[in-house]
Formats: C-alpha cells, structure tokens, sequence
C-alpha cells in the first residue's frame, strides 16, 4: 500500500511549475501544441480546482496525464464511497505515487453536493481579475530595420471556472507580421439545461477529432495509455493567433442520473481564410451516453466568400479541399467496461476532383467524397499495465482542416498506418513506456517529394521517480519517413532537495545523410538547469547552460525552456556554439509578481559567417501579473 508520507513528500517537494513542466515534457511529442491555452488551463484548474466528489469524465479529462482507466477508477471510486480526504487516493490501484502527485495541485474534497445556483452578487463579488503585460525584444542584433519589439497584454475574469471572460491585444514582431492582433472570449457552464455557452473565440471538439478537433491534440507521446483521448465539448480559446473558431456556440444537457445523459451542441463561426475570403462555419453535434457507451454524431458545413483553391500545385496539396463550400460529417463511438475500452470514429468530407482545364484556364470541377476512419481499443491486463492498439485510415481525398486526429502529419489525408503501444507502471518508482507505429502514403506528402513510401516510428522510455529528491529517464527513438531515417536519444537527470533543483539533460539525434558530402552526421547537444527559490524572500531563479554541435538543419535538437508566464520556447538549435539563459520571477506582493528572461545563443564564427548569420542572438522578455 502506498504510504500517505510518499504522498506528502512528492507533493511538497515539486512546485506547481515543475509539475507543469513534466506535463510540457510529454506534450511536446504531439504534434501541434499550443502551450499559452494548456498552460492557462493548468493555472485556472490549480486556481479553482476539480471537486473529485462532483465531477464528470468531461472534466477530469482536461488533465491530460490521466488516461480513461485512471478517469473511470476515480469517478467509480468517488460514485461507491465519496472521497473524505486527498490521501484516499492512495486506495485507486491504477494511479502510481508520480501520477498522484500530478494531480494533487488541481482537485480538491468538499463535502456533499454543489449548489450549482449562480447569484450575480457573488459572480462579481468572488471572482478572480487577472491583468498580463508583456514586452519581448526578439533577436536583437540581427533585426536590421524590423521592430524586434513582441508587446501583449491580456485581461481575464474567472468565476470558478463557470463564468470566464479574457480579452487580450498583442503586437508581434517581425517584418511583414500583422500591426495588431486581438480576441476575446466568453464561457458559461452549468446554468440549468444550458451545459456551455461559448462566445468570441473558442475550441470544438467531438469524438476523436475527425470533424472538431481541439487544440490540445493528444498523438504519438510519452503518455501512451492517453492515445485516443480528447477532451469533448465547446470550449473557450484564450489565444489570438488566429486559431480555432471564431462566433458563438451552445451546449443544452438533459441528464437522467450520473450515466445517462443526452447533449446537443450547436455553433457558429466565421473568420478570415485567407486575406481576401471568409469562412462560415456552421456544425452540431448530438451526444448519447448511456452507462459505459457513448454515441456521437457530428457535422459540419463550410461556406467561403469566394472559391477555395491551392495556391499552387505542389504535388502535396494535389487533394486539398477546392470549392465555395465544404460538408463534413462524422459518426464516433467509444465502450468503456474496467480492462477494456474501444473507440472508433468514421467520417466523411466533401471535396472537389478537377477533370481537366478548359481553353480561358477555368477548372470543371465536380464533388467527390473523402473517407476517414480511426478504430482503436485500450486494455487493462493489470493494476498499472495498458496495452493501446489503433490503426486509421485517410483516404486521399479526405481533407478537414478544422480536423484532426491521430497520425503522422499534422493534417490527416492519404495515409493508412497501425500503432502498437505498452504503458508499465506496475513496479514502484518505475515507468517503462514503448510504442511502435508503421503508415504509408500513396501519393506525395509535404516534406516527402517522392511516393508512395513506407514508414514507421518507434520510440522506447524508462522512468524511475524516487520518492526522496531525483528523478531520471531513457529515451530511444527510431523513425523513418520518405526514405530519411532519424535515430534519437535523451538522457535526463533531476535532483531536487530544498529550494534547489538540479536538471542535467543530454540530448543525440543521426540522420545519415545520403547524397550530401562533408556533412556531420549528428547532433549532439548538453544542457544544465539549475533552479533555486530562496526561502526567506518570493523569488526564485531558474538559468540554464546549454552546448550543441547539429552542423546540418535535419539534426537539429529542439530542447524545453523555462519561460515567462504563458509563454513556453522550444527552440531549435543547430550549428555549433552554445546557449544560456536566466529567468527570474519576484512576487512582490500576493497580488503582483514579475517575471523576467534573457537569453543568448552564441554561433561559432566560421558557421555563422557560412550562413550569413550574426555571431549571437539575444532575447528579452518581461512580463508583470496582477491578480485581485
């Protein structure tokens, strides 16, 4: 039985940023991430955290380390006898003491049921203000004539995560980037029938994504025992980069008991596709949940101010969707029953095939139909073993940008592949994690000139967590696309004791090259945190000192930084020379805290001068954080 002082020590021992930064470290194996939403998710949960005795599957599904056993264990736990106390937790056989003390900063145990009524007398009265403002000066010595100044400022109100409203503007940096970026959003939960309002900009997703996908998206990473998973529903978006949707959307909920409910889902949107078209989108959704299974339908039709078309023909995009309007509509199911749970979601979209071109260079276009399904099942052999299978398949034809689901690219389309994948975290302290991945393409894809190809990805990790103060991980991994094979290892240390924290991180990639002479073969870069947070005064001091050698593009090595907050870099380094950075953070007073980095990358001057570069690269970033 785990002992309640390993559970104390895991917890007392990590701060809130470095639970999130373990989080960061498998979300980075997905393809797209956008690390300002997840980070501001993860604050808001640890600032109004979950009841475990009134929560949903929904809900819990927003912490993304926990797989939908560990999600199940918890809901039946807290159904037969609810939860008095945290250190019950200890009782749920499939959550490891590592996985406990991921989850302690965001739930929490009250007694008896929510009064779920809303007074707006306490809306205002208790709600929480947050007012962000950032300023970057980027790549200092190389702007030649580009401002380099990146300037932000956001504001958010949050009433226990039932009323959210956030605004935020922002100036990028850069030549030829927009003069000004902005967004807001609104979110309502949990008023009467009226499940979720959303407003402004917001996130979709139903099913496995194949129709709404989120911007959190859950693929090939080191949580194996979460492929498959997404968080469902409408949610806000709280970034103004463009993504996601952009209008107004609606879920009502009938619920008969805590296993039987039915939701409908309404929304619409409408933004800029490019600089000269708009986009309509208008979808819906119906949701049946009865016990253990879960019926969805989706749809969703896309209607554009003008005749979509490929900017040019590059092979690649030969299949991208072309046209005034665009259907999609999807069917997904998933059966959750202790050991066993299988998911699977079809779907169908529009799509025009051209025939020929005509003497005045018009296209005669006329409607085909693309398929895409995703079928996979999860098993639970053992307390603390998952076994994952799933295989998909995209035809050619099947183009969604608004979707997405598991594969290799980032947009799914021509691509068929089966994944294997094994989660152990039986043994105590120990986690040993593999997955093997095998897709084909028939035709061409982005990156990949020639086709069709064969490929395959494989990765293998061990963990150990010690309860005291380190933690340690291994890392192999081995991938091949388009006839480029890329072999990968990480290596990683953390001792932490006291304010001090110590991170030792050795990272190697080889891509052999083919035809390119007097070329590396290797990347290779060293790095080492060292992160301290005085006991006497709110401050605390993160740096790092990095070294790389990656003297060719394809070796290049992309390592996590600790940053501002809501701000996450991973950048790519490639050459040879090395690079450092301080952040430091100050709570002047409960309600404001600044936040500070600087960070240099020096170049070895022969490469630099090889490849028109300066010899160095600084960075600035400030940020202030008021909360009323």
């Amino acid at each position: 039985m785990k002992s309640i002082f390993a559970i104390i020590m895991l917890v007392a021992q990590f701060s809130l940023d470095e639970i999130i930064l373990d989080i960061y470290r498998a979300a980075m194996e997905v393809g797209e991430v956008d690390y300002e939403q997840l980070q501001t998710d993860l604050y808001a949960l640890h600032e109004n955290p979950i009841d475990l005795n009134n929560t949903s599957e929904e809900e819990l599904s927003q912490l993304v380390f926990l797989s939908p056993r560990q999600i199940d264990d918890i809901l039946v736990y807290a159904d037969k006898h609810p939860f008095e106390s945290l250190y019950e937790l200890r009782m749920i056989n499939s959550l490891t003491d590592y996985e406990i003390r991921n989850l302690v900063p965001f739930v929490r145990v009250c007694a008896g049921a929510q009064d779920k009524t809303m007074y707006a007398r306490e809306v205002f009265a208790h709600a929480q203000h947050e007012i962000i403002a950032r300023v970057d000066a980027r790549n200092i010595e190389n702007f030649e004539g580009t401002d380099p100044m990146y300037v932000q400022t956001r504001y958010r109100f949050d009433y226990q995560r039932r009323v959210v409203f956030g605004a935020q503007l922002r100036r990028p940096a850069g030549m030829g980037a927009p003069a000004l970026e902005y967004g807001a959003y609104l979110q309502l939960r949990d008023i009467g029938c009226l499940h979720t309002l959303v407003a402004g900009n917001f996130q979709a997703s139903f099913g496995q994504g194949l129709v709404f996908a989120p911007v959190f998206r859950t693929g090939k990473s080191a949580y194996v025992q979460s492929v498959g998973q997404t968080t469902e529903g409408l949610r806000y978006y709280s970034s103004a980069d463009g993504e996601g949707l952009h209008g107004v959307g609606a879920t009502f909920r009938k619920q008969w008991s805590k296993s039987t409910r039915l939701d409908a889902s309404i929304l619409y949107s409408m933004k800029r596709a490019n600089d000269s078209i708009w986009q309509h989108v208008i979808g819906a959704n119906i949701t049946v949940r009865h016990r253990r299974l879960q019926v969805e339908l989706t749809a969703a039709e896309k209607i554009y101010s003008d005749s979509i078309r490929p900017y040019r023909d590059m092979g690649y995009n030969r299949h991208y969707f072309r046209g005034y309007s665009q259907a999609v509509i999807g069917a997904s199911a998933r059966y959750t029953y202790g050991w066993f749970d299988a998911f699977a979601e079809l779907a169908t979209t529009e799509n025009y095939k051209r025939f020929e071109e005509t003497s005045n260079s018009e296209a005669i276009n006329a409607p085909h139909w693309g398929f895409g399904m995703l079928v996979g099942s999860r098993f639970y052999p053992a307390d603390g073993v998952s076994l994952v299978a799933l295989y998909r398949y995209y035809s050619p034809w099947f183009d969604n940008e608004l979707g997405y689901a598991f594969s290799e690219t980032s947009r799914p389309g021509d691509e068929h592949g089966g994944y294997l994948g094994i989660d152990v975290t039986r043994w105590r302290g120990w986690r040993v994690s593999a997955y093997a991945d095998v897709f084909h393409f028939s035709g061409v894809k982005y990156g990949i000139p020639y086709g069709p190809s064969l490929g395959y990805d494989a990765m293998a990790e061990m963990q150990y967590h010690s309860v005291q103060s380190w933690w340690l991980a291994l890392r192999l991994r081995a991938r091949e696309k388009g006839g480029t094979a890329t072999y990968s290892t990480r290596f990683q240390f953390d001792w932490t004791r006291g304010g001090w924290s110590l991170r030792t991180t050795a990272d190697a990639n080889l891509v052999p090259p083919s035809t390119k002479t007097n070329v590396v073969p290797y990347g290779v870069a060293v790095a080492q945190d060292i992160v301290y947070s005085f006991a006497q005064a709110p401050v605390s001091l993160k740096g790092r000192l990095q070294f790389f050698d990656a003297r060719d593009w394809a070796n290049r090595i992309y390592m996590y930084e600790q940053d501002v907050l809501y701000a996450f870099s991973v950048p790519a380094v490639y050459g040879l020379g090395g690079r450092a950075y301080l952040c430091l953070r100050w709570q002047i007073i409960p309600q404001l805290a600044v936040y500070f980095r600087v960070s240099e990358t020096l170049y070895q001057a022969q490469w630099a001068a090889a490849h028109s570069r300066k010899q160095t690269r600084t960075d600035v970033h400030l940020l202030l954080r008021a909360k009323l």
